[in-house]
């Protein structure tokens, strides 16, 4: 069950504060960074709410921000709609077509639905790599950011479209935590935990987790429009089965099912890969290695194997003696 406990809160308040601290402090290149690292944070959380808390390991949520990234871009360069209703449709076409897909796949279980998962992104990837209206390999160029002169905000300000890039991880994780905390959230626990029980209860097993997989595809398609509107450009690599790889060795770096541990996760992995990749090329090696180590630790990630320590730090209740005269 979803929960919040003092350590899961503490790290959520620091992040926050760290982020937006550093927003003010950083030049140009650190600000791309934080946008990336934005975008990930959005990706892994949207991956851990179906994979952590429902089991439902997905291989295809790289092909999801693609659509959404695709979609958006689409909607504003060809059919002219402005930024605000594009990333409207761009999500709801995600969340669409994830929730077919966990339709589709709701009856397979294990590496079945991952490799089910896996079958539905490189379609995805297959089609926009070979479709002219996409672009083919050469991608899209001229994605729009929205436009917020209105509040006196301008977000071709790197500054600016890395504190908007901070709200949008918020508001993702506000939904993703609502959604735990509500009864599709109760069930999707439960399912993860003993299917045959809750389908026994009267539950519509089906139904319930393509709707948590199409929420997942939502906020998934949101980190694709936050990507097609930092780089303003994308290609057929976002759908590429290598981002949802990268995104699940994120979420269990960061830690499994506990939500917040996915954001520590894409700060970590977004930071190691441009401080080792300047040293040598062979940095998804390091990146490797220590994901091993994480792994090997028997630990649920970092956030996992900090509470595992300080579990152990707590004072134990003391056991009353047994009376002498019982």
């Amino acid at each position: 069950m979803f929960q919040h406990t003092p350590l899961r809160l503490t790290t959520l308040a620091l992040l926050a504060a760290g982020s937006l601290a550093y927003t003010f402090a950083a030049g140009f290149f650190g600000l791309e960074i934080l946008a990336e690292i934005a975008i990930l944070a959005i990706l892994v959380i949207a991956l851990d709410l179906v994979a952590g808390f429902g089991g439902m390991v997905s291989l295809c949520h790289g092909a999801l921000l693609g659509v959404g990234a695709y979609a958006f871009t689409v909607a504003a360069t060809e059919a002219g709609l402005s930024a605000a209703p594009a990333m409207a449709l761009a999500i709801a076409l995600s969340a669409a077509l994830a929730f077919a897909i966990g339709a589709v796949c709701a009856r397979s279980t294990g590496i079945y639905f991952i490799m089910a998962t896996l079958a539905f992104g490189q379609m995805g990837y297959s089609f926009v790599f070979q479709s002219p209206l996409f672009g083919g390999d050469d991608g899209l160029a001229g994605a729009p950011r929205p436009d917020l002169g209105a509040i006196g905000i301008d977000l071709t300000d790197s500054r600016a479209f890395a504190i908007y890039a901070i709200l949008l991880v918020a508001v993702t994780y506000l939904v993703a935590a609502a959604t735990l905390r509500s009864g599709l959230g109760r069930s999707l626990v439960g399912l993860h935990h003993n299917e045959k029980r809750l389908r026994a209860l009267g539950l519509t097993v089906w139904r319930a987790k393509a709707t948590a997989f199409a929420i997942s595809g939502a906020l998934a398609g949101l980190a694709g429009c936050l990507a097609a509107q930092h780089t303003q450009y994308i290609s057929p690599g976002l759908l590429s089965w290598t981002v949802s790889g990268e995104a699940l060795v994120v979420v269990i770096l960061g830690g499994l099912g506990t939500l917040v541990g996915p954001i520590l996760g894409a700060i970590l992995f977004v930071v190691l890969k441009h401080e080792i990749s300047a040293l040598t090329p062979y940095w998804h090696a390091i990146v490797g290695l220590i994901l091993i180590a994480v792994v090997m630790s028997r630990a649920n990630g970092v956030v996992g194997f900090v509470e595992a320590r300080l579990a152990t730090r707590k004072p134990q209740p003391l056991v009353k003696e047994a009376k002498a005269d019982a």
